[in-house]
């Protein structure tokens, strides 16, 4: 029997009922916030986490340096919050991928171009402070996207063992994994859009490497 496959769970923080819905000023202040972390991870891929100052990010937001700790109280937690974005976006692809519900070579070719979005994307200047960045994170920050990034890589798994008893998959599961992100993560060092190469054709590319016909049924 294939093992169920597990989906990702997220912490998600709901509105308490019956709590006043919030003005319009603190809706202003959540979305400063939001452009804040989405400058900050653009500035992080650019120039790297050490190279990017807190007076670097409040300029290109257009607020003083000082204003800025007024949303986060350090650099640091700065980073912490683009990489829980990060996650957080690349989990909720992977949940929509997993309710579907489709045979396993669909879901993992789903999953392949989903982490592909989260890495190349609109939104890759977060999955790449997930990637290269977690160094300067402290202790129980590290520990969370650590956390997160296992949690999401481990519903893989059940898909993995699914093509593999069907006799679809090169090798075993737990190396088919590590060799599946190992590729796909690396794509953002060398993937442009100017190859002529699009993230479908890309994505295709990796299932054939990935995945093979079954065996015939013997007489």
């Amino acid at each position: 029997m294939c093992a169920a496959r597990s989906l990702p769970t997220f912490a998600a923080t709901k509105r308490p009922r019956g709590r006043p819905r919030k003005t319009s000023q603190e809706r202003n202040e959540g979305n400063r916030r939001q452009d804040i972390v989405k400058v900050a991870a653009k500035l992080f891929r650019r120039h790297g986490f050490n190279g990017t100052s807190t007076r670097d990010i409040a300029c290109a937001v257009g607020m003083h340096s000082g204003s800025l700790f007024c949303h986060f109280k350090s650099k640091d937690a700065l980073l912490y919050e683009v990489m829980w974005e990060g996650l957080r976006n690349a989990l909720a692809r992977q949940m929509i991928v997993l309710v579907a519900e489709h045979d396993a070579a669909t879901t993992l070719r789903q999953l392949i171009r989903s982490h592909f979005d989260a890495l190349l994307g609109p939104s890759s200047d977060f999955m790449h402070a997930v990637l290269y960045e977690s160094r300067s994170l402290n202790t129980r920050q590290h520990n969370v996207i650590a956390k997160l990034q296992s949690n999401y890589e481990a519903t893989w798994t059940p898909v993995l063992q699914e093509l593999s008893l069907a006799g679809c998959l090169q090798v075993e599961v737990p190396l088919a994994r590590r060799l599946i992100f190992g590729a796909l993560n690396g794509s953002v060092r060398w993937f442009n859009p100017k190859m002529g190469m699009s993230i479908d054709a890309l994505t295709d590319a990796v299932v054939d490497l990935c995945l093979h016909a079954p065996p015939a049924n013997r007489a």
